[in-house]
């Protein structure tokens, strides 16, 4: 099976913003390992493109996501310096079906590796926690995909947006943190910190030691979005999103075309 090509297209789908038909309909041999692949060479790619990997996400940190999917593990992806919004606007250009969820962010001050990675070992590395909002979008049409096809389409990352307000990482108990998800003033989901994985620290555990297994680390002045803390929410032209985060201010997101 030829990775290379099939990452090309999954390249040109991502850049174009053009819908995809799942991969694994097309290719029924393609595996996890073969999607972590292809995602690896669209890295290469957008690298020596001039961007730069700005940290890593992780999905399905949900029990009942991995139960849904038959997985009993989350799923990583790449984080990409030119994808970080700085203010409260978010333009739909580039971008399909969008939607938004809350996340806790860890930024870290010394390399997290390793296969016994252990939660203490994780706030020993890690110098703030900032609350954060990513925005994923699949690539996939109708937003249908398994799980080979969303690893391969790097986890749906689309957009990601820190808080002006960082945190220490002993500020609070980041599992008890609660979050309100508003649409143009209307609640839509709520939740707390402990949605993912039971608390928000195993994903970043979970992730160093998936990382292990192919030579990768969490890098100094790496951000890892630890994981959706609501379901998403669809985006459209003219909303404002407000997501607070209990004790921690708020984010704001006005989307426009």
């Amino acid at each position: 099976m030829d990775l290379q090509a099939i990452a090309e297209e999954v390249w040109q789908h991502q850049e174009q913003a053009q819908e995809l038909d799942k991969l694994t309909v097309r290719y029924p041999g393609l595996t996890v390992d073969d999607a972590y692949e292809i995602q690896r060479l669209n890295t290469d790619r957008a690298l020596k493109a001039g961007d730069t990997l700005a940290g890593w996400k992780m999905g399905l940190t949900s029990r009942a996501k991995q139960v849904s999917v038959g997985v009993d593990e989350p799923i990583y992806g790449r984080l990409f310096g030119q994808k970080e919004l700085f203010d409260e606007e978010l333009s739909l250009t580039g971008l399909i079906h969008p939607r938004v969820e809350p996340e806790l962010a860890f930024v870290f001050k010394h390399r997290l590796e390793g296969p016994r990675v252990t939660a203490r070992d994780v706030w020993l590395a890690t110098e703030c926690v900032v609350p954060a909002v990513e925005v994923i979008d699949s690539r996939y049409r109708n937003f249908s995909f398994t799980l080979v096809d969303v690893v391969a389409d790097n986890a749906s990352f689309a957009r990601f947006l820190l808080a002006d307000q960082a945190y220490s990482p002993y500020h609070c108990a980041w599992d008890e943190i609660g979050v309100v998800l508003r649409q143009n003033g209307e609640v839509k989901q709520t939740g707390a910190g402990a949605a993912v994985l039971g608390h928000p620290v195993r994903a970043v555990v979970q992730l160093a030691r998936m990382l292990a297994k192919v030579d990768q680390a969490i890098e100094p002045g790496m951000v890892v979005l630890t994981g959706g803390i609501t379901e998403a929410i669809h985006l459209h032209a003219g909303d404002d999103v407000t997501v607070e985060f209990d004790g921690l201010g708020e984010i704001r997101l006005h989307i426009h075309e």
